[in-house]
């Protein structure tokens, strides 16, 4: 990771700025692409490390098409020879997402999708106008054949991962139908494919879009679909209702005749469906088959909102066996199986994680019970031995960059955490009242204070359990 920082660097002073005075890896999502912020005086632009290179060129070539279009999205400032890494402007470090969490369900908030809805309809609109669609990753179109696509992908990462017995010929009959009711309609432009509140950044109250690459022609419906149904927002039923109509006004504005709104939205429903059923997939893709802790976290939530759209909504076309199965996937004891244990204000469980010396000795437990972790971190690349991180502390955003750019700490923790969650879990089911954690390193600054204040973060986040954290031979750090 180093030589791509430096190759960063280079890249971003071929602009003709000043070189870089830092550059921070940002936190990584679900894709592969990994995200720099670059600082520069007063400016900070963004980077993004992209092996997949046809990626990286759909995302520069739509990029530049919709600033000539006069749409908001970031500037390319720079692309290496390879197509590998590129540098754009940075819109902003607050998503709709994060207004959200902050704000609630406010009247601010409330007009921040609207202004979202309404870039998105000129993006899809005016962006389509000239479009070269042969730049797109995968398919052109968002047609019947990806529509199946996304349900067999549904079918493989999450159904079938439930050992439900169903009539296979008959779901993909319904499959086949389902597709070709949705490919039934005039208003394709272009798509955005991953239209969600992370990938809408608000400055000054403005909003700007990032991420993409992935996009395709296609309905007008999916990408409403995908922001207003977004299980993180959680938007009630009349945020959900009326900003669809309002999208529909912005719409009509755009276009030469007004849509037919019944039949509108009757499709909409079916991409909704779609677009729920889509996440379900990459959930389980990355949840049940690659083990990462936030999907895993985010199944039962996307469960509750797929039982609510099949609760309250129709699609407009009848698919007796998938909607069977559905009903089954969505029942309350299905939901449960994916739901972890969490604490509540009469819960006794007290977790100690502790960050030690090995030069000190492991930190005795005082409890009734013993046992408990204890972690050894020695394995992972020490900060301290470099002199620009003596003095500091696994605390530190420097310190915390290294560890996770030069070393294997976010895959020793990942692992940690996998089997620490076990004992959590057991401990809160039964009414236990203690568990102990250690993580221990030479000097009990740097690698197991960082491993320490993740863990604690970990578990306040996952299960809302007490945490009582602390850094045991903080009086001895190198100041």
């Amino acid at each position: 990771m180093e030589g791509v920082i430096e190759a960063i660097g280079r890249l971003y002073e071929s602009t003709g700025r000043p070189k870089a005075g830092r550059i921070e890896k940002l936190p990584q999502s679900g894709s592969d692409r990994i995200y720099f912020r670059i600082y520069s005086g007063n400016e900070t632009c963004i980077a993004t490390y992209n092996l997949n290179r046809q990626e990286t060129k759909t995302f520069i070539y739509f990029s530049r098409h919709f600033i000539q279009a006069g749409l908001p999205v970031p500037a390319i400032l720079a692309v290496n020879e390879e197509d590998t890494i590129y540098i754009q402007e940075d819109l902003g470090t607050e998503s709709l997402l994060n207004k959200l969490e902050k704000n609630g369900h406010d009247g601010y908030v409330y007009s921040l999708f609207q202004k979202s809805l309404a870039a998105l309809a000129r993006v899809q609109i005016l962006g389509d106008k000239e479009l070269n669609y042969d730049y797109c990753i995968t398919a052109k179109e968002f047609g019947k054949q990806a529509i199946m696509s996304d349900l067999l992908y549904f079918k493989y990462y999450f159904l079938d991962t439930l050992q439900l017995p169903y009539d296979k010929q008959a779901m993909l009959d319904d499959f086949d139908a389902l597709s070709a009711y949705l490919t039934r309609t005039g208003n394709t432009y272009f798509m955005f494919r991953d239209f969600q509140s992370r990938n809408i950044i608000v400055k000054n109250d403005e909003v700007s879009f990032i991420d993409y690459q992935g996009g395709m022609k296609g309905a007008l419906q999916y990408d409403v679909a995908s922001l207003l149904w977004q299980a993180k927002a959680e938007l009630s039923e009349d945020w959900k209702n009326t900003l669809l109509d309002y999208y529909m006004d912005r719409i009509d504005l755009l276009l030469e005749k007004p849509v037919n709104r019944n039949s509108f939205v009757s499709q909409y429903n079916g991409y909704v469906l779609i677009r729920l059923l889509q996440v379900m997939g990459a959930y389980g893709f990355r949840g049940l088959f690659e083990r990462k802790a936030h999907f895993l976290a985010s199944i039962p939530l996307a469960l509750r909102n797929l039982k609510f759209f099949i609760d309250h909504k129709e699609v407009g076309i009848v698919t007796p066996e998938f909607d069977r199965v559905l009903h089954l996937v969505v029942a309350d004891d299905m939901i449960k199986r994916f739901e972890s244990t969490q604490a509540n204000e009469h819960t006794p469980l007290v977790i100690e994680v502790n960050s030690f010396s090995y030069k000190k000795g492991i930190p005795p437990d005082a409890s009734d019970n013993g046992g408990g972790f204890v972690f050894d971190m020695r394995g992972i690349l020490n900060p301290g031995r470099f002199d620009d991180y003596k003095t500091s502390t696994g605390k530190d955003k420097h310190v915390q960059d290294f560890l996770e750019q030069r070393t294997r700490m976010n895959k020793y923790l990942n692992s940690v955490w996998d089997l620490i969650d076990i004992t959590v879990e057991d401990y809160l089911n039964r009414g236990f009242s203690h568990l102990m954690i250690n993580f221990g390193c030479t000097g009990g600054q740097h690698r197991s204070v960082y491993a320490a204040e993740q863990t604690a973060r970990h578990l306040r986040n996952k299960y809302k359990v007490k945490v009582k954290l602390e850094h045991i031979n903080s009086k001895n750090w190198l100041r």
